[in-house]
């Protein structure tokens, strides 16, 4: 294909790409009542447990505080909804665009990581939502008797997507490590010498990205990562284990 070309295709999945992403964000505007519901609900947990523990006191509460917030938000929430149901039409038309470029092998590759990264991605996220609540107990206790707490719906909004965006990706780190020791890049021999620095460096990460801050959300996103670590490792030795096998075999003949 010319270069002219393959401008043209990238243009035209791109568009097949934003008309699905608009389509269904029309859905969500649909059902924006119902999506709401879902994010709303572990704030609700939340304080539910909050207001059991302290027996009484004043209720956070979710609010805007502006006239034109309402509309923006709806809008907000529909385009990410729109983006999520719409991920199996972009996801297609990039590899649609990706795939022709590539060997057998690479394909085969990036079929195998897809078909992994999907699940542990939900995985992450399925974590991350069911933390929430904790999170968020622990993070509005913090305020004291005689203030009021006022949350902005925005606000919460993107404090729930960032934690499940930080959980979601956390979760595909050890799947990066299994493909660089597949590649050649990092024997299982280095990832066994470092061990005790990269599970020291899995336990600040949590610390630093999740952003509720309170231990427990950290233990929920650095245990998981460990021992998918440890299923890396152990994959990546396996591998190595059957390049020398290998190796052998063909010095032998």
């Amino acid at each position: 294909m010319t270069l002219r070309e393959h401008i043209a295709e990238l243009r035209n999945r791109l568009l097949i790409s934003v008309l699905a992403i608009v389509l269904m964000s029309v859905l969500g505007y649909l059902f924006y009542d119902q999506a709401l519901e879902f994010l709303k609900r572990p704030f609700d947990r939340g304080v539910a447990e909050l207001l059991a523990s302290k027996n009484g006191g004043k209720r956070p509460e979710l609010t805007f505080n502006s006239v034109t917030s309402p509309f923006t938000f709806q809008i907000k929430i529909s385009l990410v909804f729109g983006l999520i149901l719409a991920s199996p039409v972009w996801l297609y038309e990039l590899w649609a665009f990706i795939a022709p470029g590539l060997h057998r092998s690479e394909k085969k590759w990036a079929f195998l990581f897809a078909g992994i990264a999907t699940p542990l991605f939900a995985a992450g996220l399925w974590v991350a939502y069911w933390t929430l609540p904790k999170g968020i107990e622990i993070l509005i206790g913090f305020t004291p008797d005689f203030a009021q707490n006022l949350i902005t719906l925005p606000e919460y909004l993107d404090f729930v997507l960032r934690t499940m965006l930080v959980f979601g990706i956390a979760f595909l780190l050890p799947l990066v490590v299994v493909l660089l020791n597949i590649l050649g890049i990092v024997p299982a021999s280095a990832l066994s010498k470092f061990r005790p620095y990269i599970i020291l460096s899995i336990f600040v990460f949590g610390a630093v990205a999740t952003p509720s801050g309170d231990p427990f959300s950290l233990m929920f996103l650095a245990v998981p990562m460990c021992l998918l670590f440890f299923a890396a490792e152990i994959i990546a030795k396996l591998n190595d284990r059957r390049k020398r096998r290998k190796a052998e075999e063909l010095l032998a003949d």
